[in-house]
């Protein structure tokens, strides 16, 4: 597999890095899957560094909140239409991502992180993923998992490509996957 991590250009003003999982043949399909999943789960580890973070999840609340009573993973209702959970475990973290991999979720780090957002997580409950954009400046970075299309796009005033590439580098030694700024 290939994670190819570039800047993009989303406006200006809107920073981002883009992360591209695929698989490393000629189609360059999006990467899914066991392997993907471990990926992915060291990716989200390894991006808020010493920062704290959290999911939110803002579709399909029903389904997220009994895997979650299911398998003992601690959430917080944030709005009747949003999860909030707190940087789950490794193991919880991949048994998440496996079963909603299919789904858009998003990803906050920062100090903020620690106590509630009530703007954001209820303009997530009726934005999605759009609600990040006025938000993202306040965090140390907010990111769209689209783990299906084999996406991670990181919205942050603060980290460039280059330094996600840093910080995912080391985490995923080990796996089959070459990590790479493209051409």
């Amino acid at each position: 597999m290939i994670l190819d991590i570039e800047r993009l250009e989303l406006g200006a003003d809107l920073k981002a890095v883009g992360l591209d999982l695929v698989e490393d043949d000629r189609d360059r399909e999006p990467a899914r899957g066991e392997d993907a999943v471990r990926i992915w789960t060291r990716v989200l580890k390894a991006t808020p560094g010493s920062e704290s973070w959290v999911l939110d999840f803002f579709s399909h609340i029903e389904r997220v909140r009994d895997f979650c009573d299911n398998h003992k993973i601690a959430y917080r209702v944030a709005t009747p239409r949003s999860i909030v959970i707190p940087a789950p475990g490794d193991a919880a973290l991949e048994d998440l991502i496996d079963r909603f991999q299919s789904e858009t979720f998003g990803v906050r780090a920062g100090a903020q992180t620690s106590s509630a957002d009530s703007e954001l997580e209820g303009d997530l409950a009726k934005r999605g993923v759009d609600a990040y954009h006025p938000a993202f400046p306040k965090y140390f970075f907010c990111a769209i998992c689209d783990f299906e299309n084999g996406s991670l796009v990181i919205l942050s005033q603060k980290l460039w490509a280059s330094e996600v590439i840093r910080r995912v580098r080391p985490a995923l030694q080990g796996l089959e996957v070459e990590v790479r700024l493209p051409a």
